[in-house]
């Protein structure tokens, strides 16, 4: 079994990128602990571990936007990871957009979205 290298953050965690396995689109970036790791791989539903809220979390928990992993790819240092993943219910973004990645730099530093919206998070995530 591959063994992750934890080690070399202090906190314990890793980058998680989660792609598109059909389609090969960016869809997010998270961190992973080794709980997290361990749960996805018993799981086969991406795992992450929440920064600012501090415990595991399972992607789609809520929102029903579930990550179902399809392969596993480790970079040559183990400390990273991309899940290529199913895209239960359209969107990874918590703003309700297909990728997290919904804006584009402009040459004067601007913003612009070039994602489209596929849910209203204040009806998903009633806050």
């Amino acid at each position: 079994m591959v063994k992750l290298d934890f080690s070399k953050s202090a906190d314990g965690l890793i980058p998680a990128i989660a792609q598109d396995a059909k389609t090969g689109e960016i869809l997010m970036q998270a961190y992973i602990n080794e709980e997290a790791w361990n749960a996805t791989l018993a799981t086969g539903v991406a795992t992450y571990w929440t920064r600012s809220r501090k415990k595991l979390w399972v992607k789609g928990e809520t929102s029903g936007n579930v990550q179902k992993v399809k392969e596993i790819l480790v970079d040559c240092d183990l400390d990273c990871v991309i899940f290529k993943i199913e895209q239960i219910g359209g969107a990874a973004c918590h703003e309700g957009y297909r990728s997290c990645f919904f804006r584009r730099v402009e040459a004067d530093g601007n913003l612009t979205v070039v994602g489209e919206r596929v849910f209203d998070p204040a009806e998903v995530y009633k806050k």
